[in-house]
């Protein structure tokens, strides 16, 4: 009795010290900066929020921010749909690599994604006299929807699979038309997961950073741009905390309504499972030719034009990636390399901190756990511009004056990248039947011994998910590191790419799109990677998992 009673002090203790240790990171390095910079700005009291809104370019940035946001829903929704309906039925080794390829837009760097884009659109240009879109709102849009097309084709994918699809064919067998059995039928049961992919779909959209800088330029300015214009370049910190308030404010009401959203697709989804009815095989291969062709051609362009050196084709502009040019303090090989260590370092401590804040949210069901959830979820309501430039005003006097140490670009990187592996941990551990574990407890097992030989292998497939998508955030992140030291040392991929497309120079375009190429294939095959092995352990361990999920 007495040793039960030592374990059990033991394992408190022990939960208590984990359970303090990502508190105590996202206070240091999330929430104490975010705190700073509404204190900063509330500082000027209310004048400061009146200069911003008397100013034309500023409205004109929150008039545009909002409705190229709408903008790119709408479109996104539209065109993938179709694929969504493809993903609810696909299953087996197909689904998983399906999922894989459409999931690699999304997590490509931001800046990668730009840059293929103005090449695309300047190629379009040149060879069928297709208007160049580049420095247009049209061409924001367009990318927005190639970046947030896995987010509607996989989240209304996996709710259109686990629907009770009995009803439609009762439908069917009563005279309705496809048509009509779709949108009497299937669309009110699918609206819920529509309206929440397009939620989150807006958020994305409304803090864009990356594809804003590179294909509008200066015509084409949004508060994240605007935050971004008045720190680095104009040195106005009072009106960049001004704007981060406006726009922190902003995205948490987005991400209350997300979460409400996601809330009625996780309730509405418990329903009877039976074999959806298949598509044609025209329908079938018109849709994903489609979908090849939007997500494939800006990636295409973009390995053709790294190859392309004067009017010949070769390896010349991957070459000069390991060669010093006047525009890097460093080699883009060596940016390279460190935003490959960051990214390791970033998904270690991601990972670390994501999994004990899951297990606190599952295990803890009082106001612990809800402190805890709202926690590792805020940091995704906060845009990674917002999150750079607090750190950038906050962390800059002793004994905490780390704006010039490298680690930090990791520790920003890994505050983007905690919620995801929250949110893939999560549901995986709320699955596990709670008589698993009492029966363990009952035979003896302590609780860590229940969390190692009970939890960690069912939730496996999340971790190694969580671990990819950390590792392909973290490796395109732009928007926290824009803000942090630009040394030789702390140079990243991303930065180099930025550099390199904004200076003139058909050479240094081709290193650019070289760059960008060896970006993608890494995000790439993280993404692959991580999908194909948690589809295999899940494989193993016999679970049947909807394909879209």
């Amino acid at each position: 009795m007495k040793r039960s009673t030592h374990s059990g002090l033991v394992w408190s203790t022990l939960a208590v010290v984990c359970g303090a240790v990502p508190l105590a990171f996202l206070g240091l390095f999330f929430f104490y900066p975010v705190a700073n910079i509404v204190a900063s700005s509330l500082s000027q009291g209310w004048t400061g929020f009146l200069d911003i809104f008397n100013s034309s370019r500023t409205r004109d940035a929150i008039w545009f921010t909002t409705w190229q946001a709408v903008a790119s829903t709408v479109v996104t929704v539209a065109i993938a749909m179709p694929c969504a309906a493809l993903m609810a039925r696909t299953s087996g080794n197909a689904g998983v690599w399906l999922k894989a390829l459409v999931t690699v837009p999304f997590v490509l760097p931001t800046i990668v994604v730009g840059g293929a884009f103005k090449e695309l659109f300047e190629r379009l240009n040149e060879s069928v006299g297709f208007p160049n879109l580049n420095h247009t709102a049209g061409a924001i849009i367009v990318a927005h929807a190639f970046f947030n097309f896995a987010v509607v084709a996989r989240t209304v994918g996996a709710y259109w699979a686990g629907l009770d699809h009995q009803l439609e064919e009762q439908a069917r067998t009563l005279g309705s038309s496809n048509f009509r059995v779709f949108w009497r039928v299937t669309w009110p049961r699918l609206k819920p997961a529509v309206l929440a992919a397009a939620s989150i779909t807006f958020l994305f959209s409304f803090t864009s950073f990356g594809v804003v800088l590179v294909l509008g330029g200066l015509q084409q300015a949004t508060i994240e741009t605007e935050i971004f214009r008045h720190a680095v370049m104009r040195g106005d910190l009072a009106t960049s905390a001004s704007l981060s308030v406006i726009q922190i404010a902003a995205v948490l009401c987005l991400v209350a309504v997300t979460s409400h959203l996601e809330r009625r697709t996780s309730v509405s989804t418990q329903m009877m499972r039976s074999t959806i009815a298949p598509m044609g095989t025209t329908t079938t291969t018109t849709i994903a030719v489609f979908s090849l062709i939007f997500l494939g051609s800006p990636v295409a362009v973009m390995i053709e034009r790294s190859l392309k050196v004067a009017d010949s084709y070769g390896l010349k502009n991957y070459a000069a990636l390991f060669e010093k040019i006047p525009q890097l303090p460093t080699t883009a090989a060596a940016a390279l390399g460190n935003s490959m260590i960051y990214a390791l370092i970033a998904t270690a401590i991601a990972l670390c901190l994501g999994v004990v804040c899951a297990i606190t949210i599952v295990a803890r069901r009082d106001t612990m756990g809800r402190f805890f959830d709202l926690a590792a979820t805020l940091p995704l309501g906060v845009s990674a511009v917002t999150v750079g430039f607090g750190i950038l005003i906050s962390l800059n006097r002793s004994p905490v004056d780390w704006r010039t140490s490298w680690w930090i670009v990791p520790i920003a990187h890994a505050i983007v990248a905690v919620p995801f592996v929250v949110r893939s941990i999560v549901p995986m551990l709320r699955q596990i039947d709670p008589a698993i574990r009492e029966a363990a407890s009952l035979l003896g097992s302590s609780p860590l011994q229940i969390r190692r030989q009970i939890d960690l292998p069912l939730v496996a497939r999340g971790i190694t998910v969580a671990a990819g998508f950390a590792f392909a955030i973290s490796l395109g992140e732009f928007g926290a590191t824009s803000f942090l030291p630009r040394r030789a040392d702390t140079l990243t991929g991303p930065q180099a790419v930025f550099r390199l497309l904004s200076t003139p120079g058909d050479l240094l375009r081709g290193q650019a799109m070289a760059l960008s190429v060896v970006l993608a294939g890494a995000v790439a095959a993280a993404v692959i990677c991580s999908e194909l092995l948690s589809s295999d352990k899940k494989r193993r361990r016999g679970v049947n998992v909807p394909v879209g999920s």
